[in-house]
């Protein structure tokens, strides 16, 4: 069954029409986040947020509009809001370590220099994979979004536009900008790499 009719049997009170809706898209909203967000946690909070958003916006939403660019502006909007809680969290728990007398400076060094990063397999492929995620990780949030919607997720200029309320202009200049850094920063791992 389509969006639109899924939709309308869901803002007309029918469960069974939001359960698949969920179905249908929990996947590609997950990958989303999981690439825009980089945190295990954070991605299932800000997951579960953007499917309660829409349950709670039935009586808002127009079904005669696409869900999905609907749907991957919730997320995408969720996705910074939590990034911004966390900064705010972050910020003070690392003001909170210059007030402690305990912490020596190297403490505080090792912990704004501490990466989770895991050592990866060798296989080619999850090596290149996990470059990619470093690349785009690194990125400012505005490129990296207009990245992920673009070539992950596949939205037009137009959609895109109309998700993050921008002219398609700017798309597509963010887009030639992310594109182009993604390529520098991609020379220079590579040349890192094979200097290695």
């Amino acid at each position: 069954m389509n969006d639109e009719k899924l939709l309308k049997r869901y803002v007309a009170g029918e469960e069974g029409a939001f359960q698949e809706l969920v179905h249908q898209y929990k996947d590609s909203v997950y990958a989303f986040l999981r690439r825009y967000l980089h945190d295990r946690d954070l991605v299932d909070d800000v997951f579960q947020d953007t499917f309660l958003q829409l349950y709670v916006s039935r009586d808002t939403f127009d079904p005669s509009r696409p869900l999905r660019p609907w749907l991957f502006t919730i997320a995408a909007n969720k996705a910074k809001d939590a990034l911004r809680r966390r900064q705010r969290i972050d910020a003070t728990n690392l003001g909170s370590l210059f007030d402690d007398e305990e912490h020596s400076l190297d403490d505080v060094l090792n912990t704004l220099d501490h990466d989770e990063s895991r050592p990866y397999d060798d296989l080619m492929k999850e090596e290149t994979a996990a470059a990619v995620k470093r690349i785009i990780a690194r990125m400012p949030a505005k490129l990296r979004e207009i990245l992920l919607l673009a070539y992950f997720q596949k939205f037009s200029y137009a959609e895109i536009a109309g998700m993050l309320g921008i002219p398609v202009g700017t798309v597509k200049s963010r887009l030639h900008t992310a594109v182009g850094r993604f390529a520098e920063d991609w020379n220079t791992i590579m040349v890192y790499e094979s200097a290695n």
